[in-house]
């Protein structure tokens, strides 16, 4: 007894020791429920559940083709902080940017004399990264498509003058906004401009022009 229930260390048994065990107890009628349960429909299950788990693993790839296919990114929003400016100083800088390509307007902004330019470059530099990082769009096709700015919260203080007279001076802030899109590069844009005014080009050898000179000074008028 001693030894049996003792708390000394239980060595462990071998599978033939639980399987001579099972036997002995099933000759005796005294199995527990586990054992006695069958064991086909718990294998019915987990071919189930594997089944389905394969075809879970299969099909989710093309919903995330599908999804990639359906939503594709064209378009980057990016703004600045609200920082101390006004709307209208910071709006020549907008529309200084717009419609440019993006290097462009970094490069605008760098060599520019307004004290908000390196607040503007730098917030270009990050949209331009961000677009070409998460959103996918192509870096040298990038052009600057909208750029606004809004009015940010105004401040007033007291200003005290003479006379027992006094005053409110206002600060005011602004931020900046811009949407980048793939569009023409530079060099596209050039050579598109350059059609364009060849094709206005008339050859007076080739083409005869029977239109009458209108607007001309009066050293013109025979």
């Amino acid at each position: 007894m001693r030894e049996r229930f003792g708390p000394g260390a239980r060595e462990k048994e071998t599978d033939e020791e639980l399987a001579a065990a099972k036997r002995e107890a099933k000759a005796q009628g005294q199995l527990s429920i586990f054992d006695t349960a069958p064991q086909k429909q718990t294998e019915d299950k987990s071919i189930a559940t594997s089944d389905s788990a394969r075809s879970t693993k299969a099909s989710k790839p093309r919903t995330q083709e599908v999804k990639t296919k359906k939503h594709k990114k064209k378009e980057h929003k990016y703004s600045t902080g609200a920082f101390k400016i006004s709307h209208r100083k910071l709006n020549m800088l907008g529309n200084q940017i717009s419609g440019t390509p993006i290097n462009y307007a970094i490069l605008q902004m760098q060599f520019s004399e307004k004290r908000a330019s390196k607040r503007i470059m730098n917030m270009l530099a990050t949209a331009r990264d961000h677009a070409v990082r998460y959103k996918n769009l192509d870096l040298d096709r990038l052009v600057v498509s909208e750029a606004w700015t809004n009015k940010g919260i105004s401040h007033k203080k007291f200003e005290p003058r003479g006379r027992g007279h006094f005053g409110f001076r206002t600060t005011r802030r602004s931020k900046l906004h811009v949407v980048l899109r793939e569009g023409k590069t530079l060099e596209e844009e050039k050579a598109a401009e350059r059609a364009y005014k060849l094709k206005k080009v008339v050859s007076a050898n080739a083409v005869r022009e029977d239109k009458p000179l209108r607007g001309l000074p009066a050293m013109w008028a025979w």
